[in-house]
């Protein structure tokens, strides 16, 4: 993360150095669209708060077992395709709910709906680039997230 920021702060120098109306002309439309995305960005990280407050792991453990099947494949998919759990939380999340005995299939489908498929934030996604590519996106990484368990389920 520090190198990311390092490389921006030496990037808008350089910006600053070759031409500054352009680079304020840029900072400043990129503050425009943060404020743009920022309420519906908010009533996302609200909703997925409320539903990760509703939801012990204790039950999602019990939903999602070894021998939850085609149930748990079910279920695991649904809930990562309505969770945004950024990466550095679902990891070690995932590591926990294997060490209560969910199986690898299980995973590799809940990880893989959450971090590709976004029921939650489509309005989002669907505000930059449409209602049909969208869908096409989140219905085609669902379908991808399903093979992938399947594939880990034979291998683990």
């Amino acid at each position: 993360m520090k190198i990311l920021l390092i490389f921006t702060f030496v990037c808008l120098l350089l910006s600053l150095f070759f031409d500054r109306k352009k680079t304020f002309s840029g900072i400043k439309r990129g503050f425009l669209m943060f404020l743009k995305i920022f309420p519906s960005f908010l009533n996302v990280i609200i909703l997925i708060s409320i539903f990760l407050t509703l939801v012990p792991y204790d039950k999602m453990v019990k939903l999602l077992g070894k021998s939850s099947g085609v149930m748990g494949i079910t279920i695991a998919s649904v809930l990562g395709s309505i969770s945004l759990i950024p990466g550095f939380i679902a990891y070690p999340l995932a590591s926990i709910l294997i060490k209560y005995g969910v199986s690898y299939r299980i995973i590799a489908v809940f990880i893989t709906t959450l971090l590709m498929v976004g029921i939650l934030t489509l309005p989002i996604e669907i505000k930059f680039f449409g209602v049909k590519v969208s869908v096409l996106r989140n219905c085609l990484s669902f379908i991808g997230a399903i093979i992938i368990g399947l594939i880990i389920g034979v291998f683990l």
